[in-house]
């Protein structure tokens, strides 16, 4: 009997692109039933409350299709709120899924290699790894390898240019529920689930249509979110900022002593200390936000709609 696959889709204001991405993901289902995935296998579109016409055209697809089903969430939550939520959807009806993002410029091409990995060789977690940034602007390309180094620096180690198309077996879903945190940073929960994975590479692809919706502020947000919800290195800072302020206080002073220079040195101080308290508290401030989000136990998302079931 073949194993059941589940292909999650987040979208988010993605009408110009969704009959492309239907047509290739359902042409990819129908070439691996044959062999690698059961009958029943299916597509579900989580649509991250869009202000266009995506869940129309997902409904619509819906009932012309029985590949396809959709999710819609309430409110506008964040790409990872909708593939948290798609994930958890479809856990105890597959034996895998695959996420990807509608724009398809993560290659589903390479999904027949990722299913004969989790078959053949027992990975339960198989990344999707970009194998250049050559489509990235020089910015972006930076600040991406700056992060991962960051990342790693301070302990937390997450996938290089693994973004979230990933192959995750029903026992990593299973594992990844018990995870109670509300604010979610996938690319580096999902390395602690300790489970066997593997890593397929493929070229990025541009985007046919539409915008991509992780403009700077966001990806920039989504980094920090990694830094602070990760690791606790940030809070050693203001220790840091103390040790050195101290030390230039007594270099300046001794300075000062010797009348070496005529110069406002107690203007330079001032400005040095009150930079490194307010620096301290704003470090410490995020944490305890992120505290208080926590707290409150509120639900990561709302479902507003369901398509109708074929089976």
């Amino acid at each position: 009997m073949k194993n059941k696959l589940a292909i999650v889709v987040p979208a988010y204001n993605e009408e110009k692109v969704l009959k492309q991405t239907i047509k290739v993901l359902t042409q990819l289902i129908r070439d691996l039933q044959p062999k690698q995935i059961a009958s029943d296998s299916f597509i579900l579109f989580v649509d991250d409350g869009s202000t266009d016409q995506t869940w129309n055209f997902i409904k619509t697809a819906s009932l012309q299709n029985p590949m396809i089903r959709g999710l819609k969430l309430a409110r506008n939550f964040g790409h990872q709120y909708a593939l948290w939520a798609g994930l958890m959807e479809v856990r105890s009806q597959v034996d895998f899924s695959i996420s990807i993002d509608t724009d398809l410029q993560d290659d589903p091409t390479v999904i027949p290699q990722m299913i004969n990995d989790y078959e053949e060789k027992g990975w339960q977690i198989v990344y999707g790894v970009r194998n250049n940034r050559d489509n990235d602007r020089w910015l972006k390309r930076t600040t991406a390898n700056l992060f991962y180094k960051v990342m790693n620096l301070i302990g937390t180690h997450i996938v290089p240019n693994h973004a979230d198309f990933r192959l995750m077996s029903r026992k990593a879903l299973d594992l990844l529920a018990l995870y109670p945190e509300r604010q979610l940073f996938l690319r580096g929960l999902i390395p602690q689930l300790g489970l066997k994975t593997g890593k397929v590479t493929y070229k990025r692809q541009t985007r046919k249509a539409g915008q991509s919706k992780y403009t700077v502020p966001k990806m920039l947000n989504l980094a920090w979110n990694g830094i602070t919800l990760f690791s606790n290195a940030l809070l050693r800072v203001p220790t840091l900022l103390g040790i050195l302020t101290f030390l230039l206080g007594c270099v300046l002073g001794g300075i000062q002593m010797l009348n070496m220079h005529h110069v406002s040195w107690n203007l330079i101080l001032f400005l040095i200390v009150s930079s490194t308290i307010l620096i301290s508290l704003g470090i410490i401030a995020e944490y305890l936000g992120k505290i208080f989000n926590e707290i409150k136990g509120r639900p990561r998302y709302l479902i507003e709609e369901r398509t109708i079931r074929h089976d």
